[in-house]
């Protein structure tokens, strides 16, 4: 019965903590919904989160998942845009041969460096364009 108890306890926490960083569009910084409509002024249906210090903004674009992380003050830190796998750089297909991978995405960082995502096992691993592992 403890069991039991414990594992519904475990779970009422590990989803009232998982909604914990949604945000309503109205505690989003004006900078930063400023910065992304100059960006995305066609884009209407957009989720907001509080990632550490930043605020990320999911939506689609072009028919792909897509997210942006700024700054408080409204600067763009990166940008990710889901992928095929078919569409990693060789390398990084060569470093995930015989491994599954159930999600793909390529990041750019503010200052236009490129890194891939590929997620395995549930986590995230994330590559250079010449294979090499990335810590995140």
């Amino acid at each position: 019965m403890k069991k039991i108890v414990y594992v519904i306890v475990l779970l009422v926490f590990v989803v009232s903590t998982s909604y914990a960083q949604k945000l309503n569009t109205a505690k989003v910084p004006v900078a930063v919904k400023n910065a992304f409509a100059k960006l995305h002024s066609n884009i209407a249906k957009v989720s907001w989160s509080k990632e550490d210090a930043n605020y990320e903004a999911e939506f689609t674009l072009n028919g792909k998942e897509a997210s942006e992380v700024y700054s408080a003050a409204g600067a763009l830190v990166e940008s990710e845009v889901e992928i095929k796998l078919s569409e990693l750089p060789a390398a990084v297909k060569m470093k995930l041969k015989d491994q599954k991978v159930t999600e793909t995405a390529k990041i750019t960082k503010a200052n236009g460096s490129v890194i891939y995502e590929a997620e395995v096992k549930g986590k995230d691993l994330l590559f250079d364009a010449n294979g090499n592992a990335v810590k995140p």
